[in-house]
């Protein structure tokens, strides 16, 4: 009985895995996802001397407090963020009607369609954005803003339908009923009861497409005309020499992003 209790107190091999490899394997893990982080913002404050700032040569603030003396950087920033706010606005609305419309009915075609929502997360972006490249140029259309956009928004809509579809997948329809039965129309049930429940997975749908945007070179190389965003900018500095208030502007995007995180979690905690 001794041997068997001893036995039983013994801890397995995965208990001792856990205890002590997991933590170490998540530390490396994040340091290794933050490490560029960590480096454009170091670089930010580098004091360096050329054209590359590619070597730490000392701590400057003067890439801060002159962020905007670079021509045309803070109006490619400006061009991403609208790019990135209107597509993923739009793609957000058209994603979440198609995602209700795919769990809430069976139509005819309901197969092929989420087939197709697929595909373009699975088709390179290289054969996507000459695909619209080609498109354009058939039916005559000036490359620009606008070709970005509708290329944007093509690409969002499947991650959108994606995200809520996975956040009503848990909802329960028992909670409209009961809405109806206390004499709600389907707008006001809508307004009130759906829309407030799968909110938090809208938002979510809404800031992956922004970040999806704001980040995309490939498709949008091909198809931005004479429209200089901001990744467009670095790949065309990076030629002769990324300017510092590149790493400045990254460094500030993060932060605000951060901020605006911890934000959202007090304000959850206090609501809760």
């Amino acid at each position: 009985m001794a041997q068997a209790a001893t036995a039983r107190r013994k801890p397995s091999a995965w208990a001792w895995i856990k205890r002590k490899i997991l933590p170490v394997y998540m530390v490396v893990a994040l340091a290794y996802l933050f490490m560029p982080v960590a480096i454009v913002i170091l670089f930010s404050f580098n004091d360096h001397q050329g054209r590359y700032n590619f070597t730490w040569q000392g701590f400057t603030l003067d890439h801060w407090q002159n962020a905007f003396g670079v021509p045309r950087l803070f109006d490619s920033l400006v061009t991403s963020l609208q790019i990135a706010f209107i597509s993923s606005a739009i793609a957000t609305l058209l994603g979440t009607l198609i995602a209700l419309a795919l769990v809430r009915y069976r139509f005819r075609g309901r197969s092929v369609t989420n087939l197709g929502l697929f595909l373009p997360m699975a088709t390179p972006e290289v054969v996507m954005g000459s695909s619209l490249l080609a498109l354009f140029i058939v039916m005559g259309v000036t490359r620009g803003f606008g070709t970005i956009v509708i290329a944007h928004i093509m690409f969002n809509i499947s991650y959108v339908v994606v995200t809520v579809k996975a956040r009503l997948a848990g909802f329960d329809r028992h909670l409209e009923e009961a809405a109806m039965d206390l004499y709600a129309n389907e707008w006001t049930t809508f307004r009130k009861v759906t829309l407030p429940m799968i909110l938090p997975g809208v938002m979510a749908a809404f800031l992956l497409g922004f970040a999806l945007s704001f980040d995309d070179f490939i498709i949008t190389n091909f198809n931005s005309g004479n429209t200089i965003t901001f990744p467009l900018f670095i790949w065309g500095a990076a030629r002769v020499g990324v300017p510092a208030q590149v790493n400045v502007f990254g460094a500030a995007i993060f932060f605000i992003t951060v901020s605006i995180m911890l934000l959202n979690i007090r304000l959850q905690r206090r609501r809760s």
